[in-house]
């Protein structure tokens, strides 16, 4: 019995391949358009966002998690729909011998293109909000990451014989806590005086070098109350694992209540922002204490 190649141009199974693999992108389509920012399954691994500008990057990270996973179901589809399809049926069928497909071919050069240019202008996008400097925002705090723990000045928040500003500084074997008003711009202004760190808050989805000698500086937009964990993201050293930090979002009542007890006590209260170390007489002080006209990460 001679060899024979079949003939598939008829049969159901062609027909109905169009209509499954468009069912199969709808029902992909629905699956995934259910996610939900509510659950941690729906927000693929990432913390509840409190901070409106978080809440871009959040949806840049859905996006993207989204994307991977339909290139996934597309890709594996073909690979085994096609080592399905053109399966040897019997002994003596030499299945169809295909050296290429043009339109296939164009499509795989094609479409990762498209998906690299979507991809970075929506990075973009997100990251130019997440850099957005409001120039009078409600609340500035002066952050210093030292070795090895944080310091948290309020500047120019009370006006006490002692002086006008009020900080919160960590050691070895206490945890600082960072307080913050709800829906408030913060900024924070970021300094180091002996080597780079990394100041972030999950919750804000939202991190920046500490860099000494440079003035880095970045909002958040805080959107509801409650406590959550921050930390350094920059191995610094020897006890790196100590850099952790709490913070507080509080009402505007409570936090006005925080910084006059804060002031009440002479061993919080400052004239100038706790810096200290090599860097605390050069120009980045200066120009964190006036906006910061310095470059930004």
């Amino acid at each position: 019995m001679g060899l024979w190649h079949p003939e598939r141009s008829g049969s159901p199974t062609r027909r109905l391949r169009r209509p499954a693999v468009l069912a199969g992108f709808v029902v992909l389509a629905s699956g995934l358009s259910g996610c939900s920012d509510e659950t941690q399954a729906g927000r693929f691994g990432m913390p509840e966002i409190v901070t409106k500008q978080g809440e871009d990057n959040l949806h840049l990270w859905q996006g993207a998690w989204i994307a991977a996973l339909a290139t996934g179901v597309v890709t594996w589809a073909l690979i085994l729909g096609a080592a399905w399809y053109f399966r040897r049926r019997s002994d003596d069928e030499v299945p169809v011998q295909t050296r290429y497909n043009l339109p296939v071919e164009i499509f795989y050069t094609i479409f990762p293109i498209i998906m690299v240019i979507v991809f970075f202008s929506h990075t973009v996008r997100v990251q130019n909000t997440l850099l957005e400097i409001d120039p009078h925002p409600d609340v500035k705090i002066q952050v210093v990451g030292q070795k090895w723990q944080w310091t948290f000045n309020y500047p120019d928040s009370v006006n006490t014989p002692e002086g006008t500003n009020v900080f919160v500084a960590g050691t070895g074997e206490d945890i600082p806590t960072l307080v913050l008003p709800v829906d408030s711009t913060v900024e924070f202004d970021l300094y180091s005086p002996d080597v780079i760190h990394d100041f972030g808050v999950p919750a804000f989805a939202m991190r920046m070098d500490v860099v000494p000698g440079r003035s880095n500086r970045f909002q958040v937009t805080t959107t509801q109350t409650g406590e959550y964990a921050g930390k350094c993201y920059e191995l610094c050293g020897a006890y790196h694992s100590r850099m952790l930090f709490n913070v507080k979002v509080v009402s505007q009542e409570d936090y006005q209540s925080y910084l006059t007890d804060l002031s009440q006590d002479p061993d919080h209260v400052s004239k100038e922002p706790i810096v200290g170390g090599a860097y605390a007489y050069t120009p980045v002080l200066d120009d964190l204490n006036n906006n910061g006209d310095g470059d930004e990460e």
